[in-house]
């Protein structure tokens, strides 16, 4: 099964690394949503003596988020550890590692890395997104069913759209996908959450053209 859209919607926030031009076309690979190509470039920038502490931390965070998207979690998460490392205050890489721990089953391990992203990074929508599938699978719905609406609030139509079509997919909003809250919607969620492994956001490659 694919990896979730959610582990895409994860990177946003990541700023452009800001290496020199001899550095384009890696620093073009390292951004590009082909992930052979992610892991190409990304490589190149890391092994690189000339790149910055900031812009490694940023290409193992890319590197990371591809591996992760290839469901490849045990080499995700080391290149978070140094990202993490390099750049200690880099939010969207907590958030983005406690996602690898919970794609993977570790959710106590998943839970303080999301905490620090949101302390970091509190408007974060898909940081609150992550916690809430962490409060759903250890079941705690009033707290999931809470960050899920925080997910919405932060992250507008864009968040919004995503879950209207992934509770779609599941037969559980049969709404328009419209981007607007709505009790249908909310309905859906709540059955959603009832359910252990229910996860209302969809899969990678659908819901593309109602989120562009």
């Amino acid at each position: 099964m694919k990896a979730r859209i959610s582990s895409c919607l994860l990177a946003i926030g990541l700023n452009v690394l800001a290496i020199g031009p001899t550095f384009a076309d890696a620093r073009t690979d390292c951004f590009s949503p082909d992930n052979g190509r992610r892991i190409s470039g990304c490589t190149e920038l890391i092994e690189a003596p000339e790149t910055t502490q900031t812009e490694r931390a940023q290409a193992l965070a890319m590197r990371a988020l591809a591996y992760a998207m290839m469901r490849q979690y045990d080499r995700s998460i080391p290149d978070y550890d140094r990202a993490i490392e390099l750049s200690p205050g880099y939010a969207v890489a907590w958030n983005n590692r406690a996602w690898s721990f919970f794609k993977s089953g570790r959710h106590a391990r998943a839970m303080p890395d999301v905490q620090r992203s949101l302390k970091l990074s509190p408007l974060s929508a898909h940081a609150y997104d992550t916690r809430a599938h962490l409060f759903q699978v250890t079941g705690r719905p009033n707290k999931a069913l809470a960050d899920y609406n925080m997910a919405i609030r932060l992250g507008g139509k864009y968040m919004t759209r995503l879950y209207q079509c992934g509770l779609q997919e599941r037969g559980l909003y049969l709404g328009q996908l419209d981007g607007i809250d709505s009790p249908a919607l909310q309905k859906g969620l709540k059955t959603c959450i009832s359910k252990n492994k229910c996860d209302p956001l969809p899969e990678d490659e659908n819901c593309r053209q109602a989120t562009s």
